[in-house]
């Protein structure tokens, strides 16, 4: 299934316009940099790493970029201020490259939805409460159904009436089933139920919503096995893909979160939400570099299609031009 972001050399405009203010603040920031420099020496390169500190990156990843910014200027010997957004971005490109955060795949966005593989893809879906799990979870169902593929999903997050009537909500609005029973049932009983609808009605995705919060992280760890496990009697191999929702204006905190669910149970890949309303969307490439699970999928907005697949280069063009 193929499923990861494309380049094209073209900017998405969403994109584009969802990472305004994140752009502005890098761009403020960059030009106090270099202000009265015309060469990147010590200076600059201390100031470059404050810059992104403060926009997120995150001190491990923001290290590893200033040294692979250190390792051009000895290289090239001179470098102007002028040249450093280029050697910026082309680094933080490079960086993410190799930690296989994004994908160089070709195609255009409908093909990217389309399954390649016989049976139902099973996606089990995780995230703490407020991080736009549940959003996500609806905009992904619209991106399959546009690409003509038939999906049902599975409200297993029990634990909440207000999660399970959301969740019926964005169904409704897409054009999809969803499986639900009352609040507090068994969640591993909603994704069997889930999965064999899925089954019968020969669907292509299954997306499987999962409770934002459990007491401490051994009952969430023991509750997504079960999950798991139960899945498992229906399709082997289920899920296919664990995908964890952050929300990328919480900075620090998402970090915490991606390390915390990352502890509890194999996730295969992120989704970065609400990077239109935060200044930091630096937090994106410090999570790719730091937990070595590829972001799939970035928020841009509150549209139905304002999910999108996450493209390296395409980020880090709308980020630093």
């Amino acid at each position: 299934m193929a499923l990861f972001g494309l380049f094209n050399g073209k900017k998405d405009a969403r994109v584009d316009k969802g990472l305004e203010k994140t752009r502005e603040s890098v761009f403020q920031k960059l030009t106090r940099a270099i202000v009265g420099k015309s060469r990147v020496d010590d200076e600059v390169l201390d100031n470059l790493e404050e810059v992104l500190i403060s926009s997120d990156v995150g001190v491990e990843t923001t290290l590893r970029i200033i040294q692979r910014v250190e390792q051009r200027v000895e290289r090239d010997k001179y470098v102007g201020t002028s040249e450093l957004n280029k050697i910026l971005k082309e680094e933080i490109v490079a960086l993410l490259k190799e930690n296989d955060a994004g994908s160089d795949e070709t195609g255009d966005d409908s093909s990217a939805f389309a399954t390649r593989e016989e049976g139902t893809r099973v996606i089990m879906v995780v995230g703490v409460n407020g991080v736009g799990k549940t959003t996500t979870i609806g905009k992904l169902a619209y991106k399959f159904k546009e690409a003509g593929e038939s999906v049902v999903l599975g409200a297993a997050d029990t634990f909440r009436a207000a999660a399970i009537e959301q969740l019926a909500a964005w169904a409704g609005r897409v054009g999809v089933p969803v499986v639900k029973q009352a609040m507090g049932a068994d969640p591993a009983s909603v994704a069997y139920d889930t999965l064999c609808k899925a089954r019968a009605d020969k669907a292509s995705v299954a997306i499987i919503d999962t409770a934002g919060r459990l007491h401490n992280k051994v009952n969430l760890m023991n509750e997504l096995t079960k999950i798991k496990r139960v899945m498992q009697k229906v399709i082997p191999g289920a899920p296919h893909e664990v995908l964890l929702v952050l929300d990328g204006s919480t900075g620090q905190n998402a970090y915490e979160q991606a390390r915390q669910f990352a502890l509890a149970t194999e996730v295969t890949a992120l989704a970065i939400t609400k990077l239109d309303g935060t200044a930091k969307g630096g937090v994106v490439i410090g999570i790719s570099d730091q937990f070595k699970i590829p972001v799939k999928y970035i928020g841009v907005g509150e549209q139905l299609d304002d999910l999108r697949l996450f493209d390296r280069e395409e980020f880090v063009g709308s980020l630093l031009d």
